[in-house]
């Protein structure tokens, strides 16, 4: 009997360290964030985007891959104390000369390696995907994992065209550089 209960007991223990140190967690919305910051020669703008939803595959107490979507329509200007100017600047982000939330309303990242720190994987923004990669370190808080990283984005490489030196001359002082970042914390509970 007590052989059973032993047996019992060791099911539990590697079930529950299994579901810790393996499977898929889901990524807490509500707690992650995303500050973006975009850069022209005459200044910069900063804000927030929000994610959707996400899931991070797990095998031994690791990230193999994984899965984050971003709601494009949900980008926030936080510089820029001017009403007016504030809702000119996200409008224009939310258009087509930028990225076309209408048409394309999320951004997605498919992690698909890791390697210690170095995240690589496919980012899909406007209906175009390309390779990237970035290095996010991990810590615990509480009964949470927080990723944390910068992702730096090639705006022309995905048909982000306005302001673009890539794509047009003689803009003088009204260009907008292409790369743009993505400074994150990533949210998931165990």
């Amino acid at each position: 009997m007590k052989t059973i209960k032993l047996f019992g007991l060791l099911v539990l223990a590697v079930t529950l360290s299994t579901t810790v140190f393996a499977g898929t967690q889901k990524v807490d919305v509500a707690k992650s964030t995303v500050k973006w910051l975009g850069k022209k020669v005459t200044g910069e703008h900063s804000g927030t985007i929000s994610v959707k939803e996400g899931s991070l595959e797990v095998s031994n107490g690791k990230v193999t891959g994984g899965k984050v979507v971003i709601d494009m329509n949900s980008i926030v200007d936080t510089d820029l104390a001017d009403a007016n100017w504030n809702a000119k600047l996200v409008g224009h982000l939310k258009s087509d000369d930028f990225f076309g939330v209408a048409t394309y309303p999320t951004a997605d990242l498919v992690i698909t390696k890791v390697d210690g720190n170095t995240f690589s994987g496919n980012l899909t923004i406007k209906g175009i995907t390309n390779p990237t990669s970035f290095t996010a370190t991990a810590s615990k808080e509480g009964n949470s994992t927080v990723y944390k990283g910068t992702l730096t984005i090639d705006r022309s490489k995905y048909n982000v065209k306005y302001g673009s030196k890539s794509f047009f001359d003689n803009l003088g002082d009204k260009v907008i550089y292409d790369e743009f970042t993505l400074d994150f914390s990533l949210v998931v509970s165990e």
